[in-house]
C-alpha cells in the first residue's frame, strides 16, 4: 500500500548529496585564504589546493557509471558518503598530526570523488523512483539541495571568520570549516539506511518481485503495476533489439546531445560567477575587499530564491521554455555587467547585472539540464551514459575556472574590451544553448521514463 509523503521524504534523504556536493565546493572558498597563509602558499600551490577537488570530480564521475550499474545507486551513495566523511576529517586535520599541503589535496580529491560519484546517481535516483508527472519538480530538490549546500557553507565559514581572531582562523579556523561538513556527511550516510533501492536498477538484474514491492510502497498499487509493465518491456525490448550497447547510433546519438547540453551548462559562466563572485563584485563596484565572505551569501540567497521558482514551474510550463527565458535574462544579465564595463560606468548597474544572471541560471540551466541528463537516457544504458555526461560537465568546469583568470588578466580583455571581455564569450555560448536546445531538446514534460526513449530517437 502507498505511504503517503514517503516519496518526498526519498526524494529529499538523497538529495542530501546535492547538498554535500553544494558544500564541498563551497568550503574551500571560505578556508583558502587562511590556509593559504598557514602553509605559506604561492599562487600556484594556492591553485592546485583549490581546483584539486575537480580532479576528483572527474574521477569520480568516470566511475559512477561502473559502481552505479554494478552496485545500484543507493549502494553508489553510501560509498560517497563515507568518502565525503574521510575528505572532511582529512582537510582539517588537528595540528598534533602532520598534516601537509599533500594530505589536504589528497583529501579535497576524495572529497571531488564523492562528489562526482553523488552528481551522477542523485539525479538518476530520483528520476527512476519519480511518477512522470512530479518528475522535474523531484529532481529539482538535487539542484535546490546544491545552492542550500552553498549558502549554508558561506554562512558557515562567514560565522568561523568572525567568531575567531585572525591569528586563530590561520591556524585552526579553516580547519573548523572542513570539520564543519562532517555533520551533514554523517546526517547523509545514515539517511541513506532508510531509502530504497531504485526499482528500475532491481529489474535490470533480476529482481522482479522487490522492484514491483518498492514500486507499490511509492506509487500505490495501480501506478506500480504500470510503471512496473513499462520498465519491463523497454528492458526486454532493448535486450532484444542489443540497444544495450553505448555504441549503436541511436545511443551515440542520445549521449552527445547529453554531453553537448552537461558543457554548455557550464559554459554559460555559472562557476565563474560562483567561483570569482567577491572579485567580480570587488571589481566591479569598487568596493572594499574586507566583506567578501558576505557577497558570496547575498549571490546563494539570490540563486537559492530562483531555484524554488523553477521547481515549481518545471512541471507546469515545460523544460524547454525555462531554458529560453532562462537564457534571455542570463544574457540580459551579463550584457548589464559586460557593457557597464566596457563603457567604465560600473556601479549599481553591474550589481544588478550579476544577480539577474545568477537568478536567470538558476530557474533554468541549474536545475533544467539535471532534469534532463537524468531522464534522456535508456535504462539500460542510463549508468553509464549519465556518467559520461557527468564526466564532461567536470571537463567543462575546470576548462571554465581555470581559463577565467587568465581571460580576465589578459592584454586584450583590459586594453581592448576594459574587463569585459568573459561576459560576451559567455553570452556567445548562452546564444549557442538556445539554438542546441531549440532543434535537439524534445519538451520532456510529464513523460515516463520509457516513453521518452522514442522522444530522443527521433
Amino acid at each position: 500500500m502507498k505511504k503517503p509523503g514517503k516519496l518526498l521524504l526519498i526524494t529529499i534523504a538523497s538529495a542530501f548529496g546535492g547538498l554535500l556536493f553544494g558544500y564541498d565546493t563551497g568550503v574551500i572558498n571560505g578556508s583558502q585564504y587562511y590556509l593559504s597563509q598557514y602553509f605559506d602558499l604561492n599562487a600556484v600551490m594556492k591553485g592546485w589546493v583549490v581546483g584539486s577537488a575537480l580532479l576528483g570530480c572527474f574521477l569520480g564521475a568516470v566511475v559512477s557509471g561502473i559502481l552505479s550499474s554494478k552496485f545500484g545507486r543507493k549502494n553508489s551513495l553510501i560509498i560517497s558518503s563515507i568518502l565525503f566523511l574521510l575528505s572532511a576529517w582529512g582537510s582539517g586535520l588537528p595540528q598534533f598530526l602532520p598534516q601537509t599541503v599533500s594530505i589536504l589535496v589528497i583529501s579535497r580529491v576524495i572529497g571531488g570523488i564523492a562528489i562526482g560519484i553523488a552528481s551522477m546517481n542523485v539525479p538518476i535516483y530520483i528520476a527512476e523512483i519519480a511518477p512522470a508527472k512530479k518528475r522535474g519538480n523531484l529532481v529539482s530538490y538535487y539542484q535546490l539541495a546544491i545552492v542550500i549546500g552553498f549558502f549554508l557553507v558561506f554562512v558557515v565559514t562567514y560565522l568561523v571568520a568572525e567568531t575567531l581572531t585572525q591569528t586563530d582562523n590561520i591556524q585552526n579556523g579553516w580547519r573548523y570549516m572542513f570539520w564543519s561538513e562532517i555533520i551533514p556527511s554523517l546526517i547523509f550516510l545514515v539517511l541513506l539506511f532508510f531509502i530504497p533501492k531504485s526499482p528500475r536498477w532491481l529489474l535490470l538484474i533480476g529482481q522482479r518481485k522487490k522492484s514491483l514491492e518498492i514500486l507499490t510502497q511509492i506509487h500505490g498499487n495501480e501506478l506500480a503495476r504500470e510503471e512496473f509493465d513499462q520498465i519491463n518491456n523497454s528492458i526486454k525490448k532493448q535486450k532484444e533489439s542489443s540497444t544495450a550497447s553505448i555504441f549503436t547510433s541511436k545511443n551515440i546519438k542520445i549521449i552527445t546531445i547529453g554531453v553537448i547540453l552537461a558543457t554548455l551548462q557550464q559554459f554559460t559562466g555559472i562557476n565563474a560567477v560562483l567561483y570569482y563572485g567577491a572579485d567580480i563584485f570587488e571589481n566591479s563596484l569598487g568596493i572594499a575587499g574586507d566583506d567578501l565572505l558576505s557577497q558570496q551569501i547575498l549571490l546563494a540567497v539570490f540563486n537559492l530564491l530562483f531555484t524554488f521558482i523553477a521547481m515549481v514551474t518545471i512541471d507546469k510550463i515545460g523544460r524547454k521554455f525555462l531554458i529560453y527565458i532562462g537564457s534571455v535574462g542570463m544574457i540580459l544579465g551579463f550584457s548589464m555587467l559586460g557593457l557597464s564595463l566596457y563603457f567604465m560606468n560600473v556601479g549599481i548597474i553591474s550589481l544588478i547585472g550579476v544577480l539577474l544572471f545568477v537568478s536567470s541560471f538558476a530557474v533554468s540551466m541549474g536545475p533544467v539540464v539535471w532534469v534532463l541528463l537524468s531522464e534522456m537516457f535508456p535504462n539500460n544504458i542510463r549508468s553509464i551514459a549519465m556518467s559520461i555526461s557527468v564526466a564532461a560537465t567536470w571537463i567543462a568546469n575546470y576548462l571554465v575556472s581555470q581559463s577565467f583568470p587568465v581571460i580576465v588578466d589578459s592584454s586584450i580583455n583590459n586594453n581592448s574590451w576594459n574587463g569585459s571581455l568573459p561576459y560576451f564569450l559567455f553570452i556567445f555560448f548562452i546564444l549557442i544553448t538556445i539554438v542546441f536546445t531549440h532543434y535537439f531538446i524534445p519538451e520532456t514534460k510529464q513523460k515516463s521514463l520509457e516513453a521518452l526513449e522514442d522522444s530522443w530517437n527521433k
